[in-house]
């Protein structure tokens, strides 16, 4: 798979739930490399842009598929976690607000409230179930991409908040979009 494989609204699969993966099938497998492909893909595009994390809903595969880069800050380093049938079991913290972006809403970034510190339980690829404990930007990502699961997108935390929208330059700054102008309620983000 590659970028033009990642879907992005409006397409109506992002607003569905994904499917529990019940067999772990060498189709599984290939569309985790696949997945992990599209990401990096994405990620050679973009001068001021990591790829981070995909849910399989992104590449229109609705399964509880998501899979996260293990170093967000080395661009060389392209190892990922995968998570399979991903839970949150439990929100600790603060909620705070902070940037985020997805591969399938290009162009856009929300400041998004979010729990500071999540339980999650998953399975990985040889089906084995294990649990993290995830705060700060880990934490972030997770809840981010189990959304994705349940058809769920960013910008749906934030739609009553006219200022929480931004976009990114071509220096890589952000700067904030007028609600009335840049984003409205009617547009293909809802």
């Amino acid at each position: 798979m590659t970028k033009d494989d990642i879907i992005a609204l409006p397409n109506p699969h992002l607003r569905e739930r994904s499917k529990k993966v019940g067999f772990l099938s060498a189709e599984v497998t290939q569309l985790i490399e696949d997945m992990k492909a599209a990401t990096l893909d994405w990620e050679a595009s973009r001068e001021h842009e990591v790829g981070v994390a995909l849910a399989a809903v992104q590449v229109d595969k609705l399964v509880r598929i998501v899979v996260v880069r293990n170093d967000f800050d080395n661009k060389d380093d392209h190892t990922f976690t995968v998570f399979i049938n991903p839970t949150i079991t439990k929100y600790e913290g603060n909620i705070e607000e902070d940037f985020e972006g997805c591969l399938s809403v290009p162009d856009i970034y929300g400041k998004v409230p979010r729990y500071s510190k999540v339980r999650v339980r998953a399975e990985d690829e040889q089906g084995r179930e294990f649990r993290v404990t995830a705060e700060g930007f880990l934490a972030r990502v997770l809840q981010h991409e189990i959304d994705h699961t349940n058809g769920i997108v960013f910008i749906d935390h934030i739609k009553d908040n006219p200022k929480a929208f931004y976009r990114l330059k071509n220096d890589g700054h952000l700067e904030e979009l007028d609600y009335d102008t840049d984003i409205r309620p009617n547009s293909i983000l809802w």
